[in-house]
């Protein structure tokens, strides 16, 4: 029986291909999307995409990850992916739930995971756009201003006679010149 793993963090442990072998099976293949949110779709994920090719190829049997969330983060695209592995019919277990999908229990947690994986999504964008909306309105626990400082008037003034200037340089120059990023120069001259 062949088999594939999808490791949890950037090094791939022998504790983590032990239950592969207890099992019986080989590691015939290890597909990795390190630094990439499961929370992305399958075109933004090319190590999860790849998988779905070789799945589809009938490369391996089952499909071993280390937890429910290195999978994805939105229910409707685990169902998905689950469906279309059973279509095959290659089989998923994920080590951390202890979650077999073989069985009729095991499906029923996968889909529970799933749900509280993308409940757990969820409440985080909420909580970091809650807090940025705080330090918008009252500033940091510093005290300072949320984002970049405003470029002051007067230099956005001394920018803009810069540009309206005959001959005058491009935007790197105009920006060097006067302490500021090129994308406030291209703000104020397409302003």
């Amino acid at each position: 029986m062949n088999i594939l793993r999808l490791p949890r963090g950037p090094g791939f442990s022998y504790s983590q291909q032990r239950p592969a072998a207890r099992s019986g099976h080989e590691i015939v293949a290890v597909y990795r999307d390190e630094g990439i949110s499961g929370s992305k779709g399958r075109d933004k994920r090319p190590g999860f995409d790849a998988m779905h090719k070789d799945a589809s190829r009938r490369k391996f049997d089952i499909v071993m990850a280390w937890s429910v969330d290195r999978l994805g983060r939105s229910l409707q695209d685990l169902i998905g992916f689950l469906s279309e592995l059973h279509s095959l019919g290659i089989d998923l277990a994920l080590h951390q739930q202890g979650i077999d999908t073989t069985t009729p229990a095991g499906k029923a947690m996968f889909q529970m995971m799933g749900v509280f994986a993308e409940f757990e999504r969820g409440m985080i964008v909420e909580r970091v756009r809650s807090g940025i909306a705080r330090a918008k309105a009252t500033g940091t626990k510093r005290g300072k201003a949320f984002g970049r400082p405003r470029t002051s008037p007067e230099v956005e003034q001394r920018i803009r006679d810069a540009l309206a200037s005959p001959g005058r340089p491009g935007f790197h120059k105009i920006a060097a010149q006067f302490g500021v990023a090129t994308g406030t120069v291209q703000r104020i001259a397409n302003g």
